[in-house]
């Protein structure tokens, strides 16, 4: 995006984003709250961080694109426990 006043001449990043992905992200993230375990459980853990629910809900958009971008890239599908991981699993795994 390139400004121009007088003989000042800047170029500017513009930020903007897809609306239609945003809507349907708020959409799908707001029904993993109810169907996923370890998305709710993503959720809460962020809302105790001192995220507000849209905050909290983005992020958890943002982890599920990531999953999906992931499935997609390798050809796996989805698996919950990969996806989200508790916190049981994940120290048995460090240990390991």
């Amino acid at each position: 995006m390139t400004r121009a006043s007088g003989k000042s001449r800047t170029v500017m990043h513009r930020r903007i984003k897809n609306q239609r992905l945003a809507a349907i992200g708020y959409i799908w993230a707001f029904a993993a709250l109810t169907a996923s375990p370890g998305a709710r459980a993503h959720y809460d853990r962020r809302k105790a961080a001192g995220d507000r629910h849209t905050a909290a809900q983005r992020n958890l958009f943002n982890r599920l694109l990531g999953c999906l971008h992931h499935c997609l890239h390798t050809g796996q599908t989805y698996n919950e426990a990969t996806a989200f991981p508790t916190t049981s699993n994940t120290t048995k795994a460090r240990a390991a």
